[in-house]
């Protein structure tokens, strides 16, 4: 019997025995990374920009006609109040100061900040809202920008979700779970449709804000999917992503010849292991060039004409904008990535609501609704599906004494509001209802893994069809449950 010849070529003289069944696999894997390796260096690596690549997916179709190819998801950390902002309440302010009833809490769990208050004292907004003359629709009059495009959105004031501290309820909406280590929603996208741009990561995650909840990275990572569809955080100020520029001394053809030396030793050891995640460093290595002459055009929002940096309230320059990151996030979108996730914190807002909840909303009114209306007039709108909305939902009752001025929400997770916009989703409806005090759902609820499986729907992805096997189960981001909310789709 002949030397068995390899995949890449070389006859196995290995010490004149033949190969085992174990070793033809070990040795083969070598083979799939040359090959692996060629496909990511099959570009031209020069200064000058290069057309977009898509790469694909772990789906090799999608189940369902999409209506949507990206998202844009505006989360706002610190969960916002519901009552004050999209869903109101009169019956709140004719029982100002009076005891939340009993019949209405039905015992359910309270944070350790408010358990153990002796009084529970009800309390409404501070401000009226704006009813749309053609939807009905209800928002807040310290919205008035989210107001004006009510035809584009369906309100949803139904979601409710399980956990009821921030960073479970942060971990559930993102990953699916309130334990650490599941990917997510953004990584599970990335997986199964792939990068429309080989240039750009297929998910990025842009911050603002100050103050409130830490934010983890583990809220957009992989968890137990392949790295490499690890959300990239794009910074506001300094190197958009960091250390993506060269340092002093170190110009392109320099770098080049190092990656070329760092990548040798990286397929040394994916031919010695095989390990999957060592080709997910060399693609790290490989795109990061890339994005070095991508990525700072891409983040310099002053090339924009001063008209559009108006509408959005966008300052080029200033760090720490919600109004700058939605405005690179439809740049983003425009150039192939296929999950933006805006992080905008301090909304959690346990005293000093009135004064807060204003602030917060003149933050991100103008910039929220400037693009929606910005990728609706350049036709992105149609297969861009646009999200809005935090973690769970505040207290009808108010933490701590009420003040002529002040009062303070405590966390919320049997009702929230949320919307969404865009690719698939119906323009100028509210759905669900909770009760006269904000507190309970009455009609329609849609619970976190509902939301996602709506999400994934609009996408062309059947929820239950798109999986990874992990520790012998295969496991999916609405894990065993989920239903479509059919009257959310246009």
């Amino acid at each position: 019997m002949p030397p068995y010849v390899n995949l890449t070529g070389e006859l196995d003289q290995e010490l004149g025995k033949f190969q085992t069944r174990r070793q033809f696999f070990a040795r083969s894997r070598s083979g799939i990374g040359v090959i692996a390796l060629a496909s990511l260096l099959n570009e031209k690596l020069s200064a000058k920009p290069q057309p977009r690549i898509a790469t694909l997916g772990a789906l090799d179709h999608l189940h369902l006609a999409p209506k949507a190819k990206r998202v844009i998801y505006m989360f706002q950390s610190g969960a916002p109040s519901h009552i004050d902002l999209y869903d109101p309440k009169p019956k709140l302010k004719e029982v100002h100061g009076e005891e939340l009833p009993e019949s209405v809490r039905r015992g359910q769990r309270l944070t350790g900040m408010t358990s153990r208050q002796k009084s529970f004292p009800m309390v409404g907004a501070t401000h009226g809202f704006l009813r749309h003359p053609k939807t009905g629709m209800e928002v807040a009059e310290i919205l008035p920008n989210i107001h004006r495009i009510s035809e584009d959105i369906a309100l949803v004031r139904s979601m409710h979700t399980e956990p009821i501290n921030h960073d479970p309820a942060v971990t559930f909406i993102n990953t699916g779970h309130q334990q650490p280590g599941r990917p997510s929603m953004g990584a599970w996208l990335s997986y199964g449709l792939g990068s429309e741009n080989s240039d750009m990561p297929g998910f990025v995650v842009l911050l603002s804000g100050s103050g409130g909840q830490p934010l983890q990275a583990r809220y957009w990572g992989t968890g137990f999917l392949p790295g490499k569809f690890q959300g990239v955080q794009f910074r506001s100020a300094g190197d958009p992503v960091l250390f993506v520029h060269n340092p002093p001394g170190i110009d392109r053809k320099s770098r080049r010849q190092l990656l070329d030396a760092v990548r040798e030793l990286n397929q040394i050891q994916l031919d010695a292991f095989g390990d999957p995640e060592i080709l997910t460093r060399i693609n790290a290595y490989e795109m990061a060039y890339r994005m070095q002459t991508s990525v700072p055009d891409l983040t310099d929002i002053s090339q924009e004409p001063q008209s559009v940096l108006e509408k959005y309230g966008a300052e080029p320059g200033k760090p720490g904008l919600f109004a700058n990151n939605a405005l690179l996030a439809r740049r983003l979108v425009e150039r192939g990535v296929r999950f933006v996730q805006l992080y905008h914190r301090d909304w959690d807002h346990h005293g000093n609501l009135p004064a807060e909840i204003r602030r917060q909303a003149k933050n991100t009114d103008q910039a929220a609704a400037a693009l929606v209306e910005d990728l609706k007039e350049r036709g992105l709108l149609d297969d861009t599906l646009v999200v809005w909305g935090g973690e769970f939902g505040r207290t009808t009752y108010s933490q701590g004494k009420i003040t002529k001025d002040s009062f303070g929400r405590d966390h919320h997770p049997r009702c929230f509001s949320i919307w969404l916009a865009g690719g698939g989703i119906k323009g100028g409806i509210t759905y669900g209802q909770t009760d006269d005090f904000g507190y309970n759902i009455e009609k329609d609820p849609v619970h976190v893994h509902d939301l996602h499986a709506t999400l994934l729907h609009c996408l062309g992805i059947d929820h239950t069809a798109l999986t990874f096997r992990f520790q012998g189960r295969d496991h999916r981001l609405t894990d065993v449950s989920g239903e479509v909310v059919e009257a959310l789709l246009a």
